[in-house]
């Protein structure tokens, strides 16, 4: 019986894209795929399947398309070049064109140093992190710092082979020192790191007595740190390819060094902004003055008009800290707080009480927050 032709059975046109004859033939092996078809129909699918593999087998490989465009069955005959190429698993190409839908499912690395065909998987080491505890003098002015980081280096006594002196690793007798083996899953075919070697396509009878068979030792390093000016808790440095040594010679990862501020004795940090709390006593609030406030850059005046009231705030432009974005510093911003005087003498009691008095007799003006209060609470009753 002649063979249709192989875009007849795909159901596409002779100038399709590859993409589109690779979901054209999904559509089909899917189906018609012997596990998805039992009973009396179960011969007609299988039948439809292997031509459908065919189909794609010939369409899919660029040379062979060639060929079949041009001296049709012909140029591909099996007789003359081989037949086309069906894999281990019998399903030959249905297992490629699914690949990038369950690669991930199960486990099949695909594409780049990670998981090329054939060879020995290779794989980025992982990132690090490191908390990093600064001062908000520090954070505000950058500063170099020093930390000790986990390293590895390489084995001194079996120069990083990872075997006994006097012995040699031998290749892998089940990936045959690829690193990766075909598994099979149910009708598919699929690339995995080789169980027994662990993707290193070697296996060592004799592993070295110092480094266990590793090939390198862990230690620790010491690493510099540039700290940024302006910096805030939570911000990351990301230190290159300081972080684990990759797998067979993939590059190694990420060192990310977590800021944290400590707590401050005075302020408190507000993105570029610096908040503080600054206590007077009862004579400065009433009658006013000058007062010194800090700054992480020093000491900095504030006039304290008479009669000022517990909460009040001052703003100092500038005071507070450049971010690392920013273009400006942000500013400092003073909360009052009017403290009360405690462990009073008595002729200091006496003083306050004939303060009191003489208050009360002025009324409201000396007590207009007071009154105003009082006011709103008695309409709560009437």
């Amino acid at each position: 019986m002649a063979k249709r032709d192989y875009y007849e059975v795909l159901g596409v046109p002779k100038n399709a894209a590859d993409e589109e004859i690779k979901k054209a033939y999904r559509k089909l092996a899917m189906k018609y795929h012997p596990d998805r078809n039992q009973g009396d129909a179960a011969k007609e699918a299988e039948e439809k399947f292997k031509e459908a593999k065919e189909a794609y087998e010939m369409l899919s490989d660029a040379e062979k398309r060639g060929a079949y465009d041009q001296f049709g069955h012909a140029g591909v005959d099996p007789n003359m070049r081989g037949g086309p190429g069906g894999g281990a698993d019998g399903y030959g190409g249905f297992a490629e064109a699914f690949g990038d839908i369950f690669g991930d499912i199960f486990g099949q690395q695909r594409g780049g140093a990670a998981g090329a065909r054939g060879g020995r998987q290779v794989y980025r080491g992982s990132d690090l992190s490191y908390a990093m505890e600064i001062t908000l003098e520090d954070a505000a002015l950058g500063k170099e710092a020093q930390i000790r980081i986990p390293s590895w280096d390489t084995c001194e006594t079996c120069h990083g082979n990872g075997a006994k002196p006097g012995t040699k690793p031998i290749t892998c007798t089940t990936c045959n020192g690829q690193g990766s083996v075909q598994m099979r899953q149910g009708f598919f075919s699929v690339q995995q790191t080789c169980p027994q070697c662990r993707g290193t396509g070697k296996i060592i009878p004799e592993p070295c007595p110092t480094c266990h068979g590793q090939g390198k030792i862990k230690q620790t390093k010491t690493l510099e740190v540039k700290i940024p000016a302006g910096i805030d808790d939570g911000m990351r440095i990301r230190s290159a390819g300081n972080g684990e040594p990759g797998t067979n010679g993939g590059p190694p990862g990420d060192l990310y060094i977590e800021i944290r501020l400590k707590k401050h004795d005075v302020f408190e940090r507000d993105g570029d902004d610096l908040h503080c709390v600054v206590p007077i006593s009862m004579t400065t609030a009433a009658l006013g003055g000058e007062i010194e406030v800090p700054t992480l850059g020093g000491g900095a005046a504030i006039d304290i008009p008479e009669g000022t009231q517990a909460g009040k705030q001052f703003r100092l432009r500038g005071k507070g800290i450049k971010g690392v974005r920013s273009s400006y510093p942000g500013d400092l911003y003073c909360h009052i707080a009017v403290e009360t005087p405690v462990k009073l003498t008595e002729h200091q009691r006496k003083l306050l009480k004939e303060l009191d008095e003489s208050l009360k007799k002025g009324g409201a003006k000396h007590h207009p927050a007071d009154q105003s209060w009082f006011d709103k609470a008695r309409n709560l009753f009437s």
